[in-house]
């Protein structure tokens, strides 16, 4: 039997910042997008991260690809895990609730860990990790408020968009294992959102136009937290939790994300947790412990 990739407690630990720091993403979007069109604000997230990302490749000497089979993958890679998704959420949060994009945005641990089950044998789709995403999204739903799902509406276009973008999360993460894996972390993100920006930047000039670079002050700081910090810095641990756990369970970060959001609403805006987000962290929790399956091993231990 094909032994299964599990999260070590490393692995946790770099899932739940990873999280921390795109739990945040969310705002510094919302606040970009009031002055920068959508394809622009993609650019500027994929193209400031690409040369953050290149200039630690050159201070740390990693070696640069030239195989032309690799540097495909970073298209294909920049255009699933970046240019889609980006483009689809970014839009989608103009026109539906963050609430319930937050909850949409969580089915990528589902779609991933459905993906990653059909195209590794290491990733098999367990009645145990069924139960686990299971219960780590309703602990999302529950925890941004169920009648979100009120608003729910499959022909809603904006609402597509955001789940096209959480399937294009998917394959990326599949792709990247597939492809990108025995490269250097560093070295995969760079090249990844160089293939990002080569397909993103000349759709923004054609349909938004010329960039503008006068912007408000508030405006670059959201900019530069969702490209140096939330793009260029994760991505760096992204690659490495994906080769320590696998791209099924990498995929889990999209359940942690919403909770992060409603703290950070609380802490930095002031707005008041509900019970019902205290229910949603504990099913939540219960979720990632099962996922783990530290304690049916410890059950079957001592049985």
């Amino acid at each position: 039997m094909t032994p299964q990739k599990s999260l070590s407690t490393r692995a946790w630990a770099e899932l739940g910042l990873l999280a921390l720091i795109w739990g945040g993403s969310f705002l510094s979007v919302h606040i970009a997008l009031k002055e920068v069109p959508v394809l622009t604000s993609v650019a500027h997230r994929t193209g400031w991260a690409m040369l953050v990302l290149w200039g630690v490749v050159l201070a740390m000497r990693l070696p640069i690809p030239h195989d032309p089979r690799v540097w495909g993958a970073f298209l294909v890679m920049g255009l699933l895990n970046n240019v889609i998704p980006f483009a689809l959420m970014a839009w989608g949060q103009l026109h539906i609730e963050v609430g319930l994009t937050s909850i949409l945005n969580a089915t990528t641990a589902v779609f991933g860990v459905i993906v990653a089950a059909i195209v590794f044998a290491d990733e098999r789709l367990s009645a145990r990790k069924l139960v686990g995403v299971t219960l780590g999204f309703l602990g999302v739903a529950t925890a941004i408020g169920l009648n979100q799902f009120a608003n729910l509406d499959l022909r809603s276009v904006a609402q597509l968009a955001v789940l096209l973008g959480t399937l294009s999360y998917a394959f990326a993460s599949a792709w990247a294992r597939l492809t990108l894996s025995g490269l250097a972390p560093q070295v995969a993100a760079a090249g990844m959102l160089t293939g990002s920006t080569l397909i993103i930047l000349p759709a923004a000039l054609l349909i938004d136009g010329p960039i503008q670079f006068d912007l408000m002050a508030q405006t670059w700081g959201a900019i530069l937290y969702y490209a140096v910090i939330a793009t260029a810095g994760a991505y760096l641990l992204y690659y490495r939790v994906l080769g320590m756990a696998g791209s099924g369970n990498l995929m889990l970060v999209t359940l942690l994300i919403p909770p992060v959001s409603i703290v950070l609403g609380w802490a930095v805006l002031g707005e008041a947790l509900s019970p019902r987000a205290y229910i949603g962290f504990a099913l939540l929790a219960l979720g990632m412990v099962v996922l783990d399956g530290w304690v049916w091993a410890w059950f079957r231990s001592a049985k």
